[in-house]
């Protein structure tokens, strides 16, 4: 029985993990729920699965939630940056699932390390902000990262069996998002309607955006070079619009091996809440006899250069990948509340990478300080107008 901590229950993976425990009660006792704000389903939520602890994001958020269950008194309420930390760590407690969206789950994640938990990562941000400190933390603390996103899972599943100095580069697939055939001349008009029209997985509003501008392979790509000890030059984005490859691996032998599914969460989710046990999900095979073919691409670099940012953070390292992913929150945000037009989003993030002062070997402290800087930064870029490429939408 694994006792879970789920932070960003209310999410689309959160929400996916507790379809996962629900199919396998036996399996998994949820005595933690963390959401930001959606009170209303965490109430829900609260009522099915019967967790001990529930922590939201603002006092308010907690007195509002208190009065969505009063009949369920003994279930302790935190709040803030703080309750996030306890239900990372928490003794009662021994996997942590990582879904919080954003620079917000670096934190939690070094929190449920200390505490040597089995963490299940879906927040790809940890690890762009602070994949060095981390990474050696779990090393310290011999805790494994069980990875979550459909991607670097497919990765760490291909290399279960084989040996990892056989390993000779990886190929992180992409559906290539809602615009993959729209023109770059069309971009300006694009709106969050359009961006959040995924074609083939169900996401929340800040990963669709990312999707649909390759910011979501340009995080993966960070995250699988310290996920899996990598050199950058050792990572390919393909573009694959059926989403059914999931990710390869290529070995020292010219072999290459892929991991298929169909585009759901909860074939992953379950792997990182269950290895090295497979659980039945219901889910069905792809039909392959009933696939015209199976189609890769190159990403086109010149309409999505997200993925350019990611090799020039990596190169510079330090704190800039850190800076690449605090603009991109800001901008996505921004697009979002129709503040920006779609191709600001690159301006926005390109241009507060280049002004940014490198930190080479940061620390904790410092990587908090760059992420403030770069929204601060990419706050004024927006709210003046300036330099922004095609207006707010």
């Amino acid at each position: 029985m694994r006792n879970l901590s789920i932070l960003g229950s209310t999410g689309s993976i959160g929400q996916s993990a507790l379809a996962v425990v629900a199919r396998h009660p036996h399996r998994f006792n949820v005595r933690i729920l963390a959401a930001a704000n959606n009170v209303t389903l965490l109430a829900q939520q609260v009522a099915i699965f019967n967790p001990e602890m529930v922590v939201v994001f603002t006092r308010e958020k907690a007195l509002e939630l208190k009065m969505l269950m009063p009949d369920t008194a003994s279930v302790e309420i935190l709040w803030g940056e703080e309750g996030y930390l306890v239900a990372a760590s928490h003794d009662m407690v021994d996997t942590v699932l990582l879904a919080m969206v954003g620079a917000a789950g670096l934190m939690p994640a070094l929190a449920a390390i200390d505490a040597k938990k089995q963490v299940a990562l879906a927040n790809k941000e940890t690890l762009v902000m602070a994949g060095d400190i981390v990474m050696a933390r779990a090393a310290e603390k011999q805790v494994t990262i069980y990875p979550v996103d459909s991607e670097h899972s497919a990765i760490f599943q291909c290399l279960e069996g084989n040996r990892k100095r056989d390993l000779r580069k990886i190929f992180l697939t992409a559906s290539g998002g809602p615009f993959r055939e729209v023109p770059l001349g069309k971009f300006s008009g694009l709106t969050p309607r359009d961006a959040l029209s995924h074609p083939t997985w169900d996401m929340g509003a800040k990963i669709s955006i990312d999707s649909a501008t390759l910011m979501n392979k340009a995080l993966e790509i960070i995250e699988a070079v310290h996920l899996f000890k990598l050199s950058p030059d050792q990572v390919e984005v393909v573009v694959h619009p059926q989403s059914i490859v999931h990710s390869m691996v290529g070995f020292s032998d010219g072999t290459v091996m892929a991991q298929m599914g169909l585009p759901d969460m909860k074939a992953a989710i379950s792997y990182a809440l269950s290895w090295p046990e497979r659980l039945d999900l219901g889910l069905d095979f792809p039909d392959f006899p009933d696939l015209t073919g199976l189609f890769f691409e190159a990403p086109d670099r010149k309409r999505f250069p997200s993925i350019d940012f990611a090799f020039k953070a990596l190169e510079a390292g330090g704190t800039l990948p850190g800076v690449m992913n605090a603009a991109n929150e800001v901008a996505v945000d921004a697009f979002l509340n129709h503040r920006i037009g779609f191709l600001d989003i690159f301006h926005i993030i390109e241009t507060t990478m280049e002004a940014h002062g490198v930190v080479s070997s940061p620390g904790v402290l410092d990587i908090v300080a760059a992420d403030l800087w770069a929204r601060q930064r990419a706050e004024v870029m927006i709210n003046s107008g300036m330099q922004i490429r095609s207006g707010g939408g």
